[in-house]
């Protein structure tokens, strides 16, 4: 069982923030009290405990697993064992998935007996949620097998089944005319599809003036409807002039979409009618009558979890469709939507017929608008109060379509993102935005898929990933995942659910005991466990709310100014859309908007991005926009909105009251409108709006920031934009200026807390300007740090009003014994500014010098396939090393994956004493690792910085400092498994350094 993190023991590591310090500083900030002697004997003192919430966070905020069984072929025995695999290792729950991409004969998993939703399936469900109940743990029901959403008893040609509008067409020239049967679909429809129906007949001229890349030109005002010149399948008609002209029909029917790699039931599941209350009302009757019996209801009720729907990729050939759109388009538009339809059918996701430009654009923006609304409130609305219906939340990625991703993470409980499909992080702040103005506190992550991840996918790779996101608003993740056990044929270590995937490495990690790693996950799972209770403490505070006209999320698309530059200098944003404008949190207070929530200094709007980067504004969106600016919020313009545009069609007079309120808002004082984008902050500035968070200069430094009645927390990242993004990121070091959102002069101070550790300790080097704070961050690439601004005893710290320092040329300074200490790993007399005005002199003691250790014993256990595939046979490995190499230029250790367990003894001199401490630095080491000396562990390592901090546990003479590594199981798969793993290039694990000794001494600054 996985040690708890009460029963490790050893001196601190050291802090990720570096005030001032230099590269050669090394010296850890702030150790825990007794984890390191200040001079005198005394011990450090400026460390407070941390408070419970921080040290030991709830499970309810701990990291989650998406957890993959083959269906309903799962034994409960084994489902209470892996329920307690996640507990024992830190983990607050999981997710359960129907999910076996890697299992291309599923008959093997005998879906008559153990499909999803079967009795197999929900004994499953209720063992799980039994142990999770025992042990503390939420549990997760996906609402249908793989995605998108479907249930069985569904068939292709039902009402509720997921509908496509498909097309099919003839065309005529020369003024010939058309008799013949009515054109029939360009695809054939899907299998098990039986029904169609006629939808309607259009005949249009064809204009190439209005042709756009593949799409044809069409002229709107020559759709003429034929429908009522059908006569049973056969359609006769006459072109009135000799140009070319095209006949339409369109045919509704069943798209007859099954979940991913299915089927995962008997009778097989389809997919269904996401925008229709009958295609959501086939779900939950699914539910209530099929899975949801008295015991597993009275489970759900105890287990605090959410249903969840994943990704909504919905689909067709043709266009995605619902028999209500033609409705649904006039109540909202007051038009009929079928003159329109040549500009909005789709063939394969293309758009094959164009109007003239903008017309286009204003139709299709309108179409789009309108089947958004029929997904928010007939799917994901009527979905949230059922579950409520049963004491559950919704958790869904409402993405995937053109539908308006921002209001529907308004209206979710918890909107999910992920990793591995949005393209950067303003796919994340859509999301934010929508979550924080409607007032909800979660944004979750699918997180750590990667493609041709497959027991490859390190933990250092996913923190690097996860930085970002959490700066971008994420602040609970779903780990992609944990796949269940066995399954019939599967090869070592077991079950994958993403793993072979066409015969080749799949995406995605299946963590668990069959990964070496694990031994070191409760070390992961309690840094991301601290990194989520900070993000999820109190209230976001963002600088602007982007107004987004199209809400789209995933598409990679962020904002003028802010993406590229604002962001680099500290500027945080979310975006939002206009159903965000209505709800009760929509307000301004103070020149700020939703000043109770994410309290934003100022509005940005500009171009639609996605049609045409047209200056377009609803007229009701434009109405609250100059309500906001009225009441005092200040407001940037980019383009040309003195000429502003509807985003859809326009109705009689529109435009000219559109341009009529853009003229009022551009005419209030505090709105500035400007035509280039580099001036976008110059109009920030001029409006007196600055961001919370700055830096001198442009920076790879990310933050987030929330605030409680008790704190303002900072969390940073040296993070970057997109994980394509080229080159890689660099360590910085530089000051950054944050703000308190207390008065000043209230007593508040700085803190550092450490989400490795779960150590608060109070900042020693800063300077104060009212409510500015400004210090000295220095990260490796995608290192984090959080920092708090709070009274001291908010973390029970009794060190009093000290003086702090304002400036020193040593290393690095902490508190110790209630006073300023500064730490050097060279000796020499140092001058310190203190914040009482003095300026004082201190003498440190020449340094013993850094020591390189190359000499290391190393004892290896190899991980190999045993007797079945999820047995694992450990062989033994033992060598002396005179240099560090990766395994796989150690022929012995080639093919290795597996624990390994470096050993060497470092001899100090005598005249090392208690003021004298050290650092380790590792250097490049794969993957996970822990350190101990002289048989103590030290605390977790940052993986991202893997510094440690020796403190007081070295001694005169004979010193043994160990280092265990954990890697993952590629190179051994590709010779146990060379047909999936086998022309992969071998990976670099273990312990590869330089490793560094790096002595320093410490005196207190009197």
């Amino acid at each position: 069982m996985p040690e708890s993190s009460s029963q490790r023991g050893g001196a601190t590591r050291r802090s990720v923030l570096a005030a001032g310090l230099s590269a050669a500083a090394l010296a850890a900030f702030g150790p825990a009290a007794g984890a390191f002697a200040a001079p005198g004997g005394a011990e450090a003192a400026g460390a407070a405990p941390a408070a419970d919430w921080f040290a030991q966070p709830a499970k309810a905020v701990r990291p989650k697993f998406r957890w993959w069984w083959p269906d309903g072929l799962v034994d409960p025995a084994e489902i209470a064992r892996e329920i307690d695999q996640m507990a024992d290792a830190g983990f607050g729950g999981a997710e359960i998935a129907a999910v076996h991409h890697s299992i291309t004969d599923t008959s093997v998993l005998d879906t008559a007996r153990h499909g999803w939703g079967s009795a197999a399936w929900r004994d499953g469900v209720k063992a799980a949620l039994r142990q999770a109940a025992r042990r503390g743990l939420t549990v997760d029901l996906t609402l249908g097998p793989s995605w998108p959403v479907a249930v069985p008893g569904v068939t292709p040609d039902d009402a509720a089944a997921a509908k496509e509008l498909v097309y099919g067409k003839v065309t005529l020239t020369g003024g010939a005319g058309y008799d013949g049967p009515v054109p029939a679909s360009v695809y054939p429809a899907a299998s098990g599809v039986t029904v169609q129906e006629l939808l309607a007949v259009q005949a249009v001229r064809v204009n190439t003036a209005y042709s756009s890349g593949k799409a044809t030109g069409l002229d709107a005002a020559s759709v003429t409807d034929l429908t009522a010149l059908v006569s049973g399948s056969r359609l006769t008609w006459t072109p009135p002039d000799s140009a070319t002209w095209i006949i339409l029909a369109y045919w509704q029917r069943g798209s007859g979409q099954q979940p991913e790699a299915g089927p995962h039931s008997s009778p097989a599941a389809y997919v269904v009618d996401h925008f229709s209350a009958a295609g959501t009302g086939a779900v939950t009757r699914y539910w209530d009558r099929e899975i949801l019996d008295p015991t597993l209801l009275r489970l759900l009720g105890s287990a605090g979890g959410a249903f969840f729907e994943d990704s909504v990729e919905v689909e067709t050939k043709g266009l995605q469709w619902t028999p209500a759109l033609p409705d649904a388009f006039r109540r909202h538009t007051g038009r009929d939507l079928l003159p329109y339809l040549p500009a909005v059918v789709l063939d394969n996701g293309n758009q094959i017929f164009a109007f003239e430009a903008r017309l286009t654009q204003e139709i299709r923006h309108d179409f789009w608008e309108t089947v958004s609304h029929l997904f928010n409130e007939n799917h994901l609305g009527a979905l949230r109060e059922w579950a409520h219906g049963h004491g559950m939340k919704l958790r869904s990625q409402p993405y995937g379509l053109q539908t308006d991703a921002i209001a529907s993470a308004a209206v979710l409980d918890i909107p999910e993102g992920e990793s591995l499909g949005f393209k950067n992080l303003d796919d994340y702040r859509c999301l934010a935005g929508g979550r924080d103005m409607a007032g909800h506190r979660i944004l979750s992550c699918e997180a750590g898929a990667y493609s041709g991840g497959a027991y490859n996918t390190t933990w250092d790779r996913f923190l690097r990933t996860m930085g970002g996101a959490y700066a971008a608003g994420v602040n609970q993740t779903v780990i992609h995942g944990f796949s269940y056990a066995t399954a019939p044929g599967v090869a070592w270590p077991g079950f994958a659910a993403f793993s072979p995937y066409n015969g080749a490495v799949g995406y995605g990690e299946s963590w668990g005991p069959r990964q070496p790693t694990w031994q070191h996950v409760p070390d992961i799972a309690g840094y991301l466990g601290r990194v989520h209770q900070v993000l999820q403490s109190g209230t976001v505070r963002a600088d602007i709310a982007v107004f987004r006209q199209t809400g789209y999320s995933a598409t990679g698309i962020g904002a003028s100014w802010l993406t590229s530059t604002g962001v680099p200098l500290g500027w945080t944003h979310q975006f939002l859309s206009g159903p965000l404008l209505d709800l009760p949190s929509a307000t301004v207070s103070g020149k700020r908007l939703a000043p109770d929530g994410p309290a934003y200094k100022a509005l940005f709007l500009e171009g639609d991005f996605f049609y045409g980067s047209n200056p377009t504004l609803a007229v009701a969106d434009a109405r609250r926009l100059l309500t906001f600016a009225r009441a005092g919020l200040p407001t940037v313009l980019f383009g040309a909105f003195d000429q502003a545009l509807t985003p859809g069609l326009p109705d009689d007079g529109e435009t000219d009251e559109l341009r009529a309120l853009t003229a009022q808002l551009l005419a209030l004082p505090n709105v500035r409108r400007v035509t280039d984008k580099t001036l976008v902050g110059a109009a920030f500035a001029d409006l007196g709006v600055a961001p919370d968070v700055s830096y001198a200069a442009s920076s790879t430094l990310l933050n987030a920031h929330r605030a409680t009645d008790d704190a303002d927390f900072y969390y940073f990242c040296n993070g970057k934009h997109a994980e394509t993004v080229k080159p890689a990121v660099a360590a910085i070091d530089h000051a950054v200026t944050v703000h308190s959102t207390r008065r000043a002069g209230s007593g508040t101070v700085p803190y550092l807390l450490d989400p490795w550790t779960g150590r608060v300790t109070r900042l020693a080097e800063y300077t104060q300007d009212g409510d500015a704070f400004t210090f000295r961050v220095a990260l490796q690439p995608g290192e984090t740090l959080v920092v708090a601004l709070a009274r001291p005893a908010a973390f029970g710290d009794r060190t009093g009003a000290r003086p702090h320092v304002v400036a020193t040329d040593a290393d690095s300074v902490l508190f110790a014994d209630g006073s300023p200490a500064l730490r050097s790993a060279a000796g020499g007399t140092y001058t310190t500014t203190l914040s009482d005005g003095r300026t004082v002199t201190t003498q440190i003691p020449e340094v013993p010098a850094p020591l390189t250790l190359d000499q290391w014993t190393l004892t290896v256990d190899d991980w190999r396939p045993g007797a079945d595939a999820t047995s694992t046979e450990i062989v033994g490995h033992t060598l002396t090393l005179d240099a560090l190499l990766p395994w796989s230029q150690i022929p012995e250790l080639a093919d290795v994956g597996g624990v390994g367990r470096y050993r060497t003894t470092v001899t100090l001199p005598e005249t090392w004493t208690s003021s004298t401490g050290a650092v380790l630095r590792l250097g490049s080491v794969s993957d996970t690792c822990r350190v101990s000396v002289n048989g103590t562990r030290l605390d977790p390592v940052d993986r991202l910085n893997p510094v440690v901090d020796l403190g007081g546990l070295l001694r005169p003479g004979s010193n043994t400092v160990e280092v265990e590594v954990a890697t993952p199981l590629f190179n051994r798969l590709r010779v146990s498994n060379p047909a999936v793993f086998g022309t992969a290039t071998r990976q670099a694990y273990g312990l590869v350094g330089p490793v560094r000794l790096v002595p320093y001494a410490q005196r207190t600054v009197v």
